[in-house]
């Protein structure tokens, strides 16, 4: 009986562990409609934040299972597509609002930087940095920085020009224009990125280093009384499921997402507006909160010496956010009679491309350790006093 007792006890734990985050998930955007019938915009701001976090972490795992089943660096593809769905949802929604607010076309660009500053400094920092703490100096394919630093580099140039454009004078239909240009340029440079990193140098984006094999999913039972045999066990459903049903799953908890991120743009926008938030933060916590998922993957990489995994995670999803994003944010505002243009201000830009020299510097060797993860976070913790105050 008390082994029995301990066996159940274990299995409700696994069961807890795997599936916390969609029950929370799940019921803190219920309880974000409540509050946002009710008229209170704070608490519905909040719990659709945590709804939106809960399940693009569980989008994320199940995107975990589909790219340790794709390999590198179709993997590494699979996790970033994931994240920029929720970031494009939640942008997209947000901009809906502008017929109420017009400040929200300056968050919506601000969200657009802050996921890249985010990304490179948060989620790698962070990873980086107890990646250091733990083995010291681990190390990744050096090629793999240089390739994404350089994309990322172009592209923030390119991104400079409707904002150089905006300083010149020019009239708002010559940006609009330009934007659009920008946006198709982007597109058919990421078309060739695709070729170039799957095709024709896969070996830059692939490991090179010794490293552990990282499992986002694995538990091992403990031993039993009656048995010096340990085994194995991974129940989680999804990994039972086929790449098709992941796929499907995963497009029923982002179309979840977008119901918690109505209640999000809806009432968080109000709430910047009574609060005077400034658009540069308010972008700032929209992309801390789609890229959530994304930094708790990486940590779990990293503490696993899969370093590697995170270089491709933070400056791939980096890349995607403005090689993707941009593109089908244009569309999509265009679509709506929003005419989004690409004119970010100075702060955006200068944090962007100073992000970009600050990757460049920490990743270049081929190995990383715990002060550069510190020096991203300082980097970020400057960011975020100056979105405060500007």
């Amino acid at each position: 009986m008390e082994v029995q007792g301990k066996k159940e006890d274990r299995r409700l734990r696994y069961f807890i562990e795997d599936y916390w985050d969609i029950f929370l998930g799940v019921l803190a955007i219920l309880v974000a409609f409540y509050f946002h019938k009710s008229g209170q915009g704070g608490m519905a701001t909040l719990f659709a934040a945590i709804g939106i976090g809960s399940l693009s972490l569980t989008v994320a795992e199940v995107a975990e299972i589909l790219s340790e089943r794709f390999q590198e660096p179709y993997g590494s593809f699979v996790l970033t597509f994931s994240a920029v769905i929720v970031e494009i949802i939640l942008l997209y929604i947000i901009l809906l609002q502008v017929n109420s607010d017009p400040n929200v076309v300056s968050t919506v660009k601000g969200g657009i930087i802050a996921a890249v500053i985010v990304d490179m400094n948060v989620l790698l920092g962070l990873a980086v940095f107890l990646g250091g703490l733990r083995f010291t100096e681990q190390e990744h394919n050096k090629e793999t920085s240089s390739a994404y630093t350089t994309i990322l580099f172009v592209t923030s140039v390119a991104l400079l020009v409707p904002s150089l454009l905006n300083q010149s004078q020019h009239t708002r239909a010559t940006i609009e224009d330009a934007s659009v240009l920008i946006a198709i340029l982007l597109m058919i440079f990421y078309f060739f990125i695709v070729i170039f990193q799957t095709k024709t140098h896969t070996h830059f984006f692939k490991q090179t280093a010794r490293s552990r094999i990282f499992r986002l999913k694995r538990k091992m039972e403990q031993q039993s009384e009656e048995s010096d045999e340990s085994t194995q066990t991974d129940d989680y459903i999804f990994e039972k499921f086929n790449n098709l049903g992941l796929i499907f799953s995963m497009f029923i908890f982002i179309a979840t997402i977008a119901l918690g991120a109505e209640v999000f743009a809806k009432d968080g926008v109000e709430l910047a507006r009574e609060n005077g938030i400034s658009a540069a933060l308010s972008g700032l916590l929209i992309a801390i909160v789609a890229v959530s998922p994304e930094i708790i993957t990486a940590i779990k990489a990293a503490k696993n010496d899969e370093i590697q995994r995170v270089i491709n995670i933070a400056m791939g999803a980096s890349t995607v956010s403005i090689l993707l994003t941009v593109p089908i944010l244009v569309a999509l505002a265009y679509a709506s009679g929003i005419r989004l243009t690409l004119d970010f201000t100075p702060l955006e830009i200068g944090a962007l491309i100073l992000t970009i020299v600050l990757a460049w510097k920490t990743t270049d060797e081929g190995q990383t350790n715990y002060f550069e993860g510190i020096s991203h976070l300082m980097f970020f913790a400057a960011f975020t006093i100056i979105a405060i105050y500007y």
